[in-house]
């Protein structure tokens, strides 16, 4: 019995040797594996954080750069009312955008207008040409650029956009959006956050010490690249005092602080478009200090297992008790098995209960939709009310005058006449008949189901309601079509109210224009009908091309839209399982296509 014992006591100080090595190795790896786990979290975080809220001005420079009060200052820089106006009007988008600063220079890199002309740090009068964002926007380009100001010493992020009419750069657009509150949220956290520039310079951190401290050393070909440039203006750039070294498989950082050395562990995000490193810091002392309390722990419990299996040895009498506390445990696991399963029922019903009220809601939202595509309608008929009374009262006008004249006629006895006077009065109020009966069609709420729809049919409906609105706009509009006419599968009522739509918003576009002509095309491609309506107007700008058939979205004036119609016509399209896009044409203007499938196609294949 006792070299029994002794040969156990010797198997447990090995066991504690290797334990105390090798899984002490294991344990701090899988602790630092835990803090790179909720570094990267951090980093991720921070990387969304900085994406978000520069994307939230990424497209407001090209957005502003159309405006008019833009157009006009640019084509009359040294105009004083048109400088105050447009001042005021910079002045309120940077309010209500909360940005930095926004401001317009000339092709010489003049600040001709600012929202802050009214402050002592007004950009007015400034010439930034040395700034790389107005060097590219003056090229054409879309631009973004990070520096710390050096008019008004602030950091910031740079938006330009160029400013241009006729296809000629006058001139560029500024934004600068304050990165100080995202900054300020770093403070005070587990983690170190900073990010550096392409040359390894530190120009956000929420540790102060660290800021125009550079990671690289800073030599003079760096060094001259950030002086042409000016992102810091006249800052004071530093090497930061910093060793690195890999240990299984993390980047570690030691910074000397306060007197002491403190070891990192290093996690980096690059962020391509805006040229920046993000850098999470976790300090590995928790983590150490952790892996060396376990392994004490684990220690501990060798050591108490070896007293366990000595007392086990001499205490085998209290077997019957452990069985008796198995038992028991046993039972404990059989009751909360029961409240677990009772557990999983509660969270079954609540389940059920969610896809029942998901339905109910998804039932709503199509009847929303249906009285959405009712009220875009309703919306297009409104607009068009003025140009159709004209198309009524002319007709109206004309059957009054040849009623009168029958009148004369059959006095005189020229019966002859009189009736080829009649015979005009009824042809024209036929034609206000087909324009009524055109337009109540229109207006009902289609119950229609899809069908094999003659596309030359629709065409001729639509061009009934929307001829008012063609000659409104002095619009010329040409029909090519194939033959034979195509058969797309569709709702004859929605698929016009596509047509209504998208033809309306042509004539808009090319009215006050030299060239107002609209083609309208429809051709089978491979059991596909292709519809495509092209205008001659200023296009859509690729910058909104992607939001213009979100529900509310419209370039047009207060007044003059709802921003619906190209939302429900891009809904009634993909319904008929087709697709609903818009193009630039390569001379000019905007190209509408409508993918519908061919109802003919269909019906070959089913007779197959």
């Amino acid at each position: 019995m006792g070299k029994r014992y002794l040969a156990a006591f010797i198997a447990f100080v090995v066991l504690g040797v290797v334990f105390a090595v090798h899984g002490g190795n294991s344990i701090k790896r899988g602790y630092l594996d835990e803090a790179a786990m909720q570094g990267g979290t951090t980093l991720r975080l921070a990387v969304a954080a900085l994406e978000g809220h520069l994307r939230r001005y990424e497209a407001l420079p090209a957005l502003i750069a159309d405006q008019p009060d833009i157009e006009a200052l640019i084509l009359a820089p040294n105009d004083p009312v048109r400088r105050h106006a447009t001042n005021l009007y910079l002045a309120n988008i940077n309010a209500l955008l909360s940005s930095s600063d926004i401001y317009m220079l000339t092709m010489d890199g003049e600040t001709i207008a600012a929202s802050n002309f009214d402050l002592p740090t007004s950009f007015v009068g400034q010439n930034f040409s040395y700034r790389p964002y107005f060097q590219e926007a003056a090229e054409g380009k879309q631009s973004r650029f990070y520096a710390l100001g050096t008019t008004s010493a602030k950091r910031g992020y740079y938006f330009s956009s160029p400013i241009e009419i006729g296809g000629k750069i006058l001139g560029v657009i500024v934004f600068k959006v304050d990165i100080d509150t995202l900054e300020a949220s770093w403070v005070g956290g587990d983690s170190r956050i900073f990010v550096s520039d392409p040359e390894g310079i530190i120009f956000m951190t929420g540790t102060q010490d660290w800021l125009y401290h550079s990671l690289l050393p800073l030599t003079k070909e760096r060094l001259e690249r950030t002086s042409a440039s000016r992102r810091y203006s006249d800052a004071d750039l530093k090497p930061l005092a910093f060793t690195r070294r890999v240990e299984d498989g993390h980047e570690l950082m030691s910074i000397p602080e306060s007197g002491s050395l403190r070891e990192y562990l290093v996690l980096s995000q690059t962020m391509p478009e805006a040229g920046w490193t993000v850098n999470v810091l976790t300090d590995t002392a928790s983590a150490r200090a952790q892996a060396q309390t376990v392994v004490i722990a684990g220690l501990l419990l060798l050591c108490l297992a070896g007293l366990g299996f000595a007392i086990l040895m001499q205490r085998r009498a209290r077997l019957a008790e452990r069985m008796h506390m198995q038992e028991a445990a046993q039972v404990e696991l059989e009751r909360r098995v029961e409240e677990r399963t009772s557990d999983l029922a509660r969270v079954n019903r609540r389940i059920e209960e969610e896809i029942a009220e998901r339905r109910a809601t998804e039932q709503q939202l199509r009847q929303t939709q249906a009285d959405l595509i009712q009220a875009g309608k309703l919306a297009g008929l409104g607009q068009m009310s003025a140009a159709l009374s004209h198309e009524f009262n002319q007709p109206l006008a004309a059957a009054k005058t040849y009623s009168d004249s029958a009148e004369v006629l059959i006095e005189r006895g020229r019966l002859d006449e009189a009736r080829d006077n009649i015979r005009r009065i009824s042809a024209l109020i036929d034609r206000m008949a087909s324009i009524s009966r055109h337009l109540r069609n229109f207006a009902r709420k289609p119950n229609e189901k899809l069908s094999a729809v003659p596309l030359d049919e629709v065409i001729r409906d639509t061009l009934e309601i929307v001829a008012a609105r063609l000659k409104s706009a002095g619009a010329e509009l040409s029909v090519q079509m194939d033959e034979p006419v195509p058969l797309v599968l569709a709702g004859s009522i929605r698929l016009q109210q596509v047509l209504v739509n998208i033809i309306t918003n042509a004539a808009d576009a090319v009215e006050g224009l030299e060239d107002r002509r609209i083609d309208l095309s429809g051709k089978t491609e491979g059991g596909r009908v292709r519809i495509c309506v092209r205008d001659r107007g200023p296009g859509v700008p690729e910058a909104i091309r992607e939001r213009i058939f979100d529900p509310f979205f419209t370039t047009k004036g207060v007044g003059k839209g709802l921003g619906l119609g190209l939302s429900i016509s891009y809904n009634i399209v993909k319904d008929f399982g087709g697709s609903l896009s818009v193009e630039a044409h390569a001379q000019g203007g905007a190209e509408f296509l409508i993918d519908l499938a061919s109802a003919g196609a269909c019906l070959d294949q089913a007779a197959e």
